[in-house]
């Protein structure tokens, strides 16, 4: 019988964040999976753990997770633990966990904190649809395409940035998804000297121009209104005739009458008005 992959969460900078469960299961499996040893062997003094570690990170994922699956089908219990926060989320632990499904390992988790959760809840904005972006792409094609994307993105938008990054990141949102778009720059999480700072891209830009970040940054942006994606919406037709537009959907194959309340759901106009517009024409 093969053994059970625990995702075990780790504080992300308070160790009283530590649950119970977290310790026991550090406890009692065979081997402990962590993404860097030499950090996490000070979680374990603290709480007095005192299981076998190897390392797992991005550079070993594939070898090492193949390792740890064969370990598993034996019948070891492992627990994955990341340097903070849920093992998984922005880390090689995503890969692991696939092996394990496709070998047909059992794989729990014993929650705890994430840093992308806990600044959502404590930035003031909109929470009930949320969008996880991580840290930006550094390839810079793949970074306009994310771009592009979080543009007319109407979800509260969460993303990881590096202190010595955040500037010229709050900078290209600011330029990418207005400058008067909200933000709250949550950082040093659970810690002492933790901080929500909100404001506008714009103004979050300026502000750390002149004092400089510390700590690690988790950026939770406001989403496009559906006012402003309304009439960005109406903007992509308003160079289109209201015979061309039409044309557009009649050339798909609808009726002209389901085609004229499409056009005028696009316009942001009333469906009268385009049936009173096209029969003026048709009597010229």
């Amino acid at each position: 019988m093969s053994g059970t992959l625990y995702l075990c969460a780790t504080p992300i900078g308070n160790l009283e964040d530590m649950t119970f469960r977290a310790v026991r299961i550090l406890q009692e499996v065979d081997l402990i999976a962590a993404e860097d040893t030499r950090n996490s062997v000070k979680l374990l003094n603290h709480f007095d753990i005192h299981t076998p570690m190897t390392s797992y990170h991005e550079y070993n994922k594939y070898d090492k997770g193949r390792r740890l699956v064969e370990k598993l089908l034996e019948g070891s219990s492992i627990a994955l633990i990341t340097d903070a926060g849920t093992p998984g989320i922005s880390d090689p632990g995503e890969e692991l966990v696939k092996m394990c499904h496709d070998a047909g390992i059992c794989v729990t988790a014993v929650p705890g904190p994430a840093a992308c959760i806990t600044a959502l809840t404590i930035s003031g904005l909109p929470t009930r649809r949320f969008v996880f972006e991580a840290f930006l792409p550094s390839d810079k094609k793949e970074r306009e395409n994310v771009l592009r994307t979080l543009e007319r993105e109407q979800r509260t938008i969460v993303v990881y940035e590096a202190p010595h990054r955040l500037i010229k990141t709050l900078k290209l949102l600011a330029e990418r998804l207005g400058g008067e778009r909200r933000v709250s720059v949550c950082r040093e999480l659970t810690k002492r000297h933790e901080t929500v700072f909100r404001a506008s891209l714009a103004e979050a830009a300026s502000y750390y121009d002149v004092n400089e970040p510390k700590g690690e940054c988790v950026l939770v942006i406001e989403g496009m209104s559906r006012e402003a994606a309304e009439q960005e919406e109406r903007g992509k037709w308003a160079d289109m005739s209201i015979e061309d537009h039409m044309e557009y959907y009649l050339s798909q194959g609808l009726d002209r009458k389901e085609a004229m309340k499409r056009t005028a759901k696009d316009r942001g106009v009333p469906k009268r008005e385009i049936y009173n517009f096209l029969e003026k024409e048709k009597s010229k």
